[in-house]
């Protein structure tokens, strides 16, 4: 429990969905999850769906690729998941706002 704590970590969300397409690997592997409309649900396999609910996320499509050892597919979903980054954040890392990035 102690360690849990110690390594939550938040995700940015865009309404119940993620920001952009994102890949996570974790030994051999591999987990593809893109956004999704609002109302497809949560389209993955089970310790994936077990992530997403967790965590809030509503709407996502997800597919795994290799192995499918349960404790490797959650840590590669995780993985993936801490990679993501928010449209702010890339624009602050250019020296751009928003706005000029979407243009």
């Amino acid at each position: 429990m102690e360690e849990a704590r110690r390594k939550m970590a938040k995700v940015k969300l865009n309404k119940g969905t993620l920001h952009h397409s994102v890949t996570g690997k974790h030994g051999a592997t591999t987990v593809l999850m893109s956004p999704a409309a609002a109302g497809t649900g949560v389209i993955a396999g089970g310790p994936m769906r077990a992530v997403f609910e967790v965590m809030g996320i509503t709407d996502v499509v997800a597919k795994c690729i290799g192995s499918t050892n349960p404790y490797n597919l959650v840590r590669a979903t995780l993985n993936g998941l801490h990679a993501m980054s928010t449209p702010a954040e890339i624009a602050a890392k250019r020296g751009k706002s928003v706005q000029e990035l979407t243009e």
